[in-house]
């Protein structure tokens, strides 16, 4: 493809992928070209599993805020916070349910069920979106240290950990879903994705 015309199918394109600098998403790794003298950036972190910390007691609370604050201020290297927004199809848990509903033989739980199947209507609707919030830490490190990459990962982990939550490093179809949400109206994008050089 001739460069005037890759130019142009950027310009006219509403998906990222056609005009971001990404050269490959591998390993949970979002390659970038960087300049002459640094080479190629690599931009990675962890997924984060969401948890309510406000239903819990006013220690345990502040113990989660202090062991946090502690945590990031170890961190001597720029990072992000993300919070985004990923669709659910609500539909399938309803299936699910009803398949529960009908299998249960305790009038009680029949009874819980029957009403986890009411309030899951509320959120059926063509103008009502159920979404599930993610979040995840990224940071940008050189793509020739791996081996430090590895390590910011593994110390990520381990102080979410001492804050009481759970973490895991990136794979491929979370940094597709971070792509898909924050520059593409959150639509997954099955043709024009970005694939590594094999």
């Amino acid at each position: 493809m001739s460069k005037k015309n890759k130019q142009s199918k950027s310009d006219n394109s509403k998906y990222t992928e056609d005009w971001l600098p990404i050269k490959s998403i591998q390993g949970g790794y979002i390659t970038v070209p960087g300049g002459l003298l640094e080479g190629d950036q690599i931009v990675t972190g962890v997924r984060i599993e969401p948890k309510n910390i406000f239903i819990t007691d006013s220690e345990t609370q502040d113990l989660t805020i202090t062991a946090l604050r502690n945590f990031y201020n170890t961190m001597d290297y720029e990072f992000w916070l993300i919070c985004c927004d990923r669709p659910v199809d609500i539909n399938l848990y309803r299936s699910e349910l009803e398949i529960k509903f009908n299998e249960e033989q305790t009038p009680q739980k029949r009874k819980l069920i029957l009403q986890d199947l009411k309030k899951i209507d509320m959120f059926i609707g063509p103008e009502i979106n159920a979404v599930d919030t993610e979040y995840y830490l990224l940071f940008k490190d050189n793509a020739k240290e791996r081996e430090r990459i590895q390590k910011r990962i593994h110390n990520i982990i381990g102080g979410f950990a001492s804050a009481g939550l759970n973490a895991r490093q990136l794979t491929d179809e979370d940094v597709r879903v971070l792509l898909d949400s924050f520059f593409n109206d959150s639509k997954k994008v099955e043709f024009g994705t970005v694939m590594t050089d094999v």
